[in-house]
């Protein structure tokens, strides 16, 4: 038996059963657990890997020296660059360096979608990342900002805190579920899509370009 065969079997199999009596209760046992610690090596090892292997720039920042000199040279040549209002001061001054303008923006002050277009970056940090996955997720604290400032520049570098990566997404979503309410951002990698033909577009959704900075 093929697969679509066995998945329209099931699906007829559960039809029949729901019409027939009430629906079991769906097992929701998920691995809440890897096999390494958060943080650890062989988890930020493998947050590293996936990462790179969607075409983002990784830069490992053990000391905070390190981390304001990795933000700025993942910004690059940026001449204009988007800053949540939460963001620490020190990395907004990392920002800046090389006389780069700052845009702050914030929910009482945003800045107006088409001019975040006039942007060339956005710096942010974050919540947690998914090492299994290379996925790193937002949650839109002042230190993340409006869920515009991260999809519209070209370029966006976030700092991920080495303590928040978890080796799975249940781990993640228990996490957020803290705080379900909050508007969520999930990154795994830069913007791309491909077309019927399997040509790679970069940008269509959000950023062309990311930049990650694990620290400490």
């Amino acid at each position: 038996m093929d697969a679509k065969t066995a998945i329209l079997a099931r699906a007829r199999d559960a039809i029949s059963r729901s019409q027939s009596g009430p629906v079991r209760e769906i097992p929701r046992d998920y691995i809440r657990s890897g096999t390494e610690a958060p943080g650890s090596a062989p988890v930020i090892e493998e947050m590293v890997d996936k990462l790179e292997d969607y075409s983002a720039a990784v830069s490992l920042a053990p000391t905070q020296a390190e981390v304001l000199d990795a933000i700025d040279a993942l910004l690059g040549p940026a001449r204009i660059v988007v800053v949540p209002d939460g963001l620490p001061q020190e990395y907004k001054e990392a920002a800046g360096r090389g006389g780069r303008e700052l845009w702050e923006d914030s929910r009482e002050a945003p800045i107006a979608t088409l001019r975040l277009d006039e942007a060339d970056a956005v710096l942010t940090c974050s919540r947690l990342g998914i090492s299994i996955s290379g996925t790193i997720v937002l949650d839109g604290e002042p230190d993340q900002g409006r869920r515009a400032i991260s999809l519209i520049p070209d370029r966006h570098v976030v700092v991920l805190e080495r303590e928040s990566v978890v080796p799975t997404v249940p781990q993640a979503v228990d996490v957020m579920g803290l705080h379900p309410t909050r508007p969520m951002t999930w990154i795994s990698g830069p913007s791309a899509t491909s077309d019927i033909e399997l040509v790679r577009v970069n940008g269509v959704h959000g950023p062309r370009n990311l930049g990650v900075v694990i620290a400490h």
